[in-house]
């Protein structure tokens, strides 16, 4: 990995160099995600089953395009019960951790006849889409689902491309069955996300829609926002590490490779006080790559965002890790939890030498669906309040709106809307 400096200037490039890797700059496939959009919109199933066709290779019909109880009962007896042993350990931890995060409703009223107050609801319908094809996802299917399912959503839906043999992973239906999925629909890329923003005969309509997915997805998504809620536009994966001279040098390139795999797109960056510790992780790093299944991947990936950055201080190295605002922030120094209180912008932080990026993607309980591209400065790992909306509670007595009705009136005749003022005034003076 490239060893630089950390100064003014390095730190601009880089923040440049990963500004190019965001979703906004997808705009070459707009025109084509539009118009399938608008395709499935007015054409509904007909154009639905014509895409899957065209891109996955499957011919479906209203009969086959919902995975039915049969398939689901086959998808569990292909699984080693191990490994529904470890899917199921996971599920309890996602949950015991989401159930911490809700929220409820609350009304205060006072002596003068006022109650103000917060009603919570979930939403009635979540839609989650899950890559396909040739990987599986079974982690993805229970961390967009459990927040769901915690939050009350009355009917979760999930959509995923199948197969060439028209089948969905098994591993896949299985998180879903276990995670409480109601509906599974055999539709993937932009054409399933148009499907559940505005629903076709066999496709339900839903009222939100969270999950990642490839550019097409990921553009589909901020298409139909308006008309569905979506989580986020997520952009390409990212870990960034800060370290002091007391990380362990293989720990510490190992977790970088954990995201680098992801794809030629992946971002891995160390920000470091120690040149030694610069040196020796970088020499892990080549070591590992030549020894791991998807180097072609990692190499490309560090090519073009794998940095060392060498800091002067920590207080540098800490300003520049809020300045990048990392989806997967490591803090490995000597007082983890010292540093994590200077930290402002992250969207999940890890700390000491055994919190491993990994242990958040699929084990530890926190959300792994988590903003990206330095939009951890506004967004939120995804949660249960996702899965919610509020209604703000008002109610005022006469004897309550009486003492204060003049002051709303002169509010809105100073905005000249005499009608909100009237609306005030006839419950007090004769019209």
């Amino acid at each position: 990995m490239r060893i630089l400096n950390l100064t003014k200037e390095t730190t601009e490039n880089l923040l440049q160099d990963l500004l190019k890797r965001s979703p906004n700059n997808y705009q070459d496939y707009e025109s084509s995600v539009n118009e399938i959009i608008t395709d499935v919109r007015n054409r509904r199933n007909e154009a639905l089953f014509e895409y899957t066709e065209k891109f996955d290779g499957v011919r479906l019909s209203a009969d086959t395009i919902r995975v039915t109880e049969e398939e689901i009962e086959e998808a569990y007896a292909q699984i080693p019960e191990s490994l529904l042993s470890v899917m199921r350990k996971s599920l309890e931890n996602i949950r015991a951790y989401h159930e911490k995060q809700k929220t409820y409703s609350w009304f205060d009223s006072t002596n003068a006849g006022t109650i103000l107050g917060q009603k919570v609801t979930p939403l009635a319908k979540a839609g989650v889409y899950v890559p396909g094809g040739k990987a599986a996802y079974p982690s993805s299917v229970l961390m967009n689902v459990i927040p769901a399912k915690v939050a009350g959503v009355s009917k979760i839906i999930m959509s995923t491309p199948p197969g060439k043999d028209g089948q969905v992973n098994p591993t896949t239906l299985a998180a879903a069955k276990e995670a409480g999925v109601d509906e599974i629909y055999k539709v993937g890329g932009a054409q399933a996300i148009a499907a559940m923003a505005f629903g076709t005969e066999s496709v339900p309509k839903v009222d939100k829609i969270v999950g990642p997915g490839n550019i097409f997805v990921a553009l589909a998504k901020k298409a139909v926002f308006g008309y569905v809620s979506i989580d986020s536009i997520a952009g390409p994966s990212e870990i960034l590490v800060l370290a002091d001279e007391t990380a362990n040098p293989v720990y510490v390139a190992a977790d970088l490779l954990s995201q680098a795999e992801h794809d030629e797109l992946a971002s891995a960056i160390l920000i470091t006080t120690s040149e030694k510790l610069a040196r020796e992780v970088s020499e892990q790093v080549d070591r590992f790559t030549a020894q791991l299944s998807r180097k072609a991947i990692i190499e490309k990936s560090l090519e073009n965002y794998g940095y060392i950055l060498v800091a002067p201080d920590m207080e540098s190295a800490i300003a520049t890790a809020n300045e990048i605002a990392s989806e997967h922030l490591e803090i490995v120094t000597a007082n983890p939890f010292e540093v994590m209180t200077k930290i402002d912008h992250a969207g999940a932080i890890f700390l000491g030498e055994y919190s491993s990026e990994p242990l958040g993607d699929y084990f530890a309980g926190p959300n792994h669906v988590l903003p990206t591209n330095g939009t951890a400065r506004f967004f939120s790992p995804l949660g249960v309040d996702d899965f919610i909306k509020k209604s703000s509670i008002i109610s005022y007595s006469r004897e309550a709106l009486e003492p204060v009705y003049k002051d709303i009136v002169q509010f809105a005749e100073n905005e000249q809307l005499t009608a909100h003022a009237n609306s005030i005034k006839v419950r007090f003076e004769q019209q």
